[in-house]
């Protein structure tokens, strides 16, 4: 049993394809006015009808209020650390904090190699991030960054804008290497889909991320830990992910953060997706609220 002790947060992914826009602005204003906590956009450029994720996220903050946006993922290796924090500091400016860096190593090697970025080996790719990350905390302080590495090579970066709040760094990871790079250096763990890791697959993982943050002398309880969650909510038959009622969803959401540790539900509906939001919006989070903390109560 892993309860990390985090206050609830809920999200809903956004589709980046070019086809969704109209639908894309609708769900982002429904998940704001519902009062989710975030909107998390993938991080695909090398995909010919997706959007530019950091682009479509700065179009979205101008449409919305309170509601936080993440990408899930930036892929590092196609956005250079210094200059994603400064994208990012700048959006927390114009939007008054509302933006989580979600990261990530690269999807593909093939993908990133053919948008002209390096093509790293795992072990490389796995250095470049654990740097990237260092860089990108420095950068977020302001002042001046210098990184001379084999894997980064900044000579003299005067950082800033600084932000109005610190932006967290939350690492997409699921391999041990990255996994033990998400304990020592993230502010938060961005599991990949339910369906690619399940949930008997989570607490070895878990596990991982608190050895290796108290490796570096960090609480494990400093990484928040956050689930991608696919399926669809009442009576569908056929998809991938969790599926059932409300009350389903309640109770498995319920468990996933008791026993598991998980403190966010990123929602990825697999049909009708605006009236697969107002369910998640108006039942199940609530529920799940009220029955975690009454869990938590009863310890």
């Amino acid at each position: 049993m892993t309860d990390y002790g985090h206050p609830l947060s809920f999200g809903l992914s956004l589709d980046p394809d070019i086809r969704q826009l109209a639908e894309t602005r609708r769900l982002a204003r429904a998940a704001a006015d519902g009062g989710l906590d975030y909107l998390a956009i993938q991080d695909h450029p090398y995909q010919p009808r997706y959007l530019d994720t950091w682009t479509l996220i700065t179009h979205l903050a101008t449409a919305t209020e309170r509601i936080s946006f993440l990408p899930d993922v930036a892929d590092l290796q196609l956005r250079p650390p210094t200059m994603l924090a400064k994208a990012a500091a700048s959006l927390g400016v114009l939007t008054g904090g509302r933006i989580v860096l979600g990261l990530g190593g690269g999807a593909t090697a093939d993908g990133v190699a053919g948008m002209g970025g390096t093509r790293r080996s795992g072990r490389e790719m796995v250095a470049f991030t654990e740097e990237a990350l260092q860089v990108m905390r420095q950068a977020l302080r302001g002042g001046e960054v210098r990184w001379i590495s084999e894997q980064h090579r900044i000579e003299g970066y005067a950082a800033g804008p600084k932000p109005p709040s610190t932006i967290p760094l939350w690492l997409g990871s699921q391999q041990p290497k990255m996994l033990g790079v998400t304990g020592r250096h993230s502010d938060g763990w961005i599991s990949p889909l339910n369906i690619y890791v399940p949930p008997e697959e989570v607490p070895r993982r878990q596990q991982l991320i608190d050895d290796a943050a108290r490796s570096v002398g960090r609480d494990p309880t400093e990484v928040r830990r956050i689930y991608n969650v696919l399926g669809a909510i009442g009576d569908f038959r056929g998809g991938r992910g969790l599926v059932g009622d409300a009350a389903q969803w309640t109770d498995t959401l319920s468990e996933w953060a008791v026993e598991l540790g998980f403190d966010t539900f990123v929602f990825w509906p697999i049909t009708a997706h605006e009236t697969q939001l107002k369910v998640f919006a108006d039942e199940v989070v609530p529920a799940v609220r009220e029955r975690v903390g009454e869990l938590r109560g009863q310890r």
